[in-house]
């Protein structure tokens, strides 16, 4: 089982790759579309804003090679809201590949803007493959300003002046809204999770 990393230039790929090796999970990074083919699973990272990294996929094909792949895919962070059709920041379209919209984090009161920490997983459906031998509660870390509001894809989700989807799914389309190379024994658990879907 190899698991291509997506490398869009968008994102620091190292962590990911160094919380994939202690789990002991065998990757190769890929950067453009065609470069997948012994690749069984793959993940999109990502940092930054949304339209300068759909930018960067599209200049590498990602964006009608991701529409038309059968195999699991998990975003994490800025990856899974591009999994979506558009996202607030800089009005940009994405992948299209879940539906729904990325918004932009309400301010609140008494809450740091932009999220940035530990939280809570809750609501976790008890079927989601990436949530096995993960409790309601556990926390995992987070770092957005922008966030998909939970509805009919949301897996688990967190409050954080509004109900945030932290993992969504549809068939083989799933993310992360937290980082889960950075969420301890929890978020290395999650990934040897999907390394078995």
């Amino acid at each position: 089982m190899t698991i291509g990393l997506i490398d869009t230039g968008c994102a620091n790929i190292a962590s990911v790759r160094f919380a994939l090796e202690r789990a002991g999970l065998n990757h190769v990074v890929v950067r453009d579309a065609d470069e997948t083919g012994d690749c069984d699973r793959l993940i999109l990272p990502g940092v930054g804003a949304a339209g300068p990294a759909m930018d960067r996929l599209r200049a590498r094909g990602w964006d009608v090679s991701l529409r038309i792949d059968g195999r699991p895919l998990l975003g994490i962070c800025l990856g899974m809201q591009l999994l979506f059709e558009t996202s607030d920041e800089g009005n940009a379209a994405c992948l299209e590949l879940l539906p729904g919209q990325v918004r932009q984090l309400p301010r609140t009161d008494g809450l740091v803007w932009p999220h940035m920490g530990w939280n809570t997983l809750e609501a976790p459906a008890a079927d989601e493959p990436l949530l096995r031998g993960i409790p309601a509660g556990t926390h995992v870390y987070f770092v957005h300003g922008f966030y998909v509001p939970a509805g009919a894809v949301t897996r688990a989700q967190c409050d954080y002046g509004a109900a945030i989807s932290a993992i969504v799914r549809r068939e083989h389309v799933s993310g992360c809204q937290f980082h889960p190379e950075r969420s301890g024994l929890a978020g290395a658990r999650i990934l040897s999770n999907f390394a078995s879907i």
